[in-house]
């Protein structure tokens, strides 16, 4: 499936609902609204800082007052909003033609967004090109995940330059005024920065990172000589992938470029879960929870 293949929002949703959703009733226990959250939304009530607290969950008002550390719980909400951050910049073409970043980005955003609305939670979104594309106010039910898809299916304006990350996630950060599950989806093929912004979203929001990924940006292959195009920029390169020595520092290059986006989420305190244009959606969804029961441990 491809952005710009024959595909109709009601079509595109009932393959996830069949292939993906009915799939994962199999894969997974438990109630949805749970598979990426925390910590309780709201806070509830103050007691005594024990060890193995949360110290982002201390009140420093009350421990200062007290000479005593207190920390905040919280419960649950019985509606959880979610809020899709959507990274729709030149670099998600990238990838096999009958599958690109792209695609995966709808696959994964319309099966989130679907898993979330079944529980009855409300899901906003924003598409992003170095501007906001568009923003879809969080609402809940099935027609909202047809409203999603009809956004996404359309072909994203060309916005032209570099990608800056850092700007979707200020865009995202300016309209959310209640705390949120936000989940942040990208290549993270960006300008410097955007971790700074990313952490100050993780402040305040639960925030999962997934990224996309092509294998073709970790390895080249052996084509003799190729033209290649930066689709950021719109730069033609003729490159002789033959040569032992150019590939050993592209691949010197992209593993560099890995290591520093693994950092810099790091700093961030942002989890970074990446899925592959090779993926089964259903595998790499299972994986992501799996994951995250692990951290939480």
């Amino acid at each position: 499936m491809t952005p710009s293949s024959a595909q109709t929002p009601e079509r595109l949703l009932r393959r996830l609902e069949w292939r993906v959703i009915r799939r994962l009733d199999g894969s997974l226990q438990g109630d949805y609204r749970t598979m990426f959250r925390g910590a309780g939304l709201d806070a509830a009530d103050l007691r005594e800082y024990v060890p193995g607290d949360d110290v982002r969950h201390i009140d420093w008002n009350v421990t200062a007052r007290t000479d005593v550390t207190h920390v905040r719980t919280f419960l649950e909400d019985r509606e959880l909003t979610a809020w899709l951050l959507l990274d729709r910049s030149p670099s998600m073409s990238f990838g096999p033609t009958e599958r690109p970043k792209e695609a995966v980005l709808i696959e994964v955003a319309i099966a989130l967004a679907r898993v979330l609305t079944r529980g009855g939670n409300r899901v906003g979104a924003i598409l992003h090109n170095n501007a906001i594309e568009r923003m879809i106010p969080p609402r809940n039910g099935r027609m909202q995940v047809l409203r999603l898809a009809h956004d996404l299916l359309r072909p994203a304006p060309n916005s032209g330059g570099t990608t800056d990350l850092k700007l979707l996630i200020e865009a995202g950060a300016s309209v959310l005024r209640r705390r949120s599950l936000v989940f942040v989806i990208s290549d993270f093929i960006s300008e410097p920065g955007w971790e700074q912004a990313m952490a100050r979203l993780t402040e305040r929001h639960e925030v999962v990172a997934i990224r996309l990924v092509d294998p073709g940006e970790l390895e080249l292959p052996d084509a003799g000589w190729i033209v290649v195009e930066d689709v950021e920029t719109g730069e033609l390169l003729s490159v002789d992938t033959s040569d032992p020595e150019f590939r050993r520092r592209f691949g010197e290059a992209a593993a560099a470029r890995e290591a520093e986006v693994r950092e810099l989420a790091k700093q961030a305190g942002t989890p970074l879960y990446e899925v592959s244009t090779e993926d089964d959606l259903v595998r790499a969804l299972v994986r992501m929870v799996e994951s995250r029961k692990r951290q939480r441990r």
